[in-house]
């Protein structure tokens, strides 16, 4: 993770975007906003452990997928997640 971008300012557009997108997520599946932001922090926090990512660029989506051979839907979470770098040899 690029210890600098965490220090700097997002403009409110940005903030705005990100706001709207768990929003809505977060209605798709009958879910609090704030239970979306806290899937999305603890997701940032476990992948950081491996690997280089832009927190500020993790998206969460909630799509919702046909079962084959049925009608009904299956509500499933989809997460863009830009990787900055992958360590070659890490020692955990």
């Amino acid at each position: 993770m690029n210890l600098l971008s965490v220090f700097q300012k997002k403009n409110s557009g940005e903030i705005a975007r990100s706001r709207l997108k768990i929003l809505l997520a977060s209605d798709k599946l009958n879910c609090s906003p704030d239970i979306m932001e806290m899937i999305k922090d603890d997701m940032i926090h476990m992948i950081s452990k491996y690997m280089d990512i832009d927190p500020g660029g993790v998206e969460l989506e909630i799509t919702h997928n046909i079962i084959n051979g049925c009608s009904d839907t299956l509500p499933c979470l989809c997460a863009n997640i830009p990787i900055q770098a992958i360590p070659y040899k890490r020692t955990f």
